[in-house]
């Protein structure tokens, strides 16, 4: 399986019943292919739509107005419903989003986040990231270990401009899973074929190793 599927994989465990879960542009929206038949999950758009579950298949019907917030069309659920992006933040800022999901181009150890601009190169914007990571209950970055440049996406301080200060509490990489806490960033799983070691040598950051560490399903 390639990086970006297997940290889509793990990252839709965490999703359970009745749970309402926005998902970011790009790598976020391959969840949807790895949420079990029996579970009820129920995935919002920014842009004023929930129960979204995808793009159609080849020769299969959807509406071209109900899009996803890349802008690309998504089928649509029974039982779901559209209305004004003004509600959606509504939505959003009141708290009732249970997960966001997100990329990013730095996280901290602490839980900043940068996803929105690299200085010198050109950036639609923040779009709606700044009210979830704020407003959901919980963030979760989906992310590459390691930039194409091999330097860590994972990091001591974040030298990017920032999208939210503290707000990461899982970060889903293709080498392991974090979870941020008061207490520090702990290394609480290992893909298989990575050791601890290799992460710790990897990740410029200060990392909690508790005295069992799983691997990643």
């Amino acid at each position: 399986m390639d990086p970006k599927n297997f940290i889509a994989k793990r990252t839709a465990q965490f999703f359970q019943d009745g749970d309402l879960v926005n998902l970011g542009i790009g790598m976020p929206t391959l969840c949807l292919q790895y949420i079990s038949p029996d579970k009820d999950v129920w995935f919002q758009s920014e842009n004023g739509v929930i129960g979204l579950t995808g793009a159609p298949q080849e020769g299969e019907f959807a509406d071209p107005d109900v899009v996803d917030a890349g802008g690309k069309v998504s089928k649509l659920r029974e039982g779901g419903c559209c209305f004004s992006s003004f509600t959606s933040f509504g939505y959003i800022r009141g708290g009732h989003v249970d997960y966001t999901v997100l990329g990013a181009y730095e996280v901290s150890q602490t839980g900043d986040l940068a996803n929105w601009l690299i200085p010198g190169k050109a950036a639609a914007g923040m779009g709606g990231a700044m009210d979830l990571v704020t407003g959901a209950k919980c963030t979760i970055v989906m992310t590459v270990h390691c930039g194409k440049d091999g330097s860590s996406k994972i990091v001591r301080k974040t030298d990017l401009p920032l999208t939210g200060v503290g707000v990461v509490d899982y970060v889903v990489t293709d080498k392991c899973l974090f979870h941020i806490t008061k207490e520090g960033m702990i290394l609480e799983e290992i893909a298989p074929g990575e050791t601890v070691e290799h992460i710790l040598e990897i990740t410029p950051a200060d990392i909690i190793v508790p005295e069992v560490v799983k691997c990643m399903e």
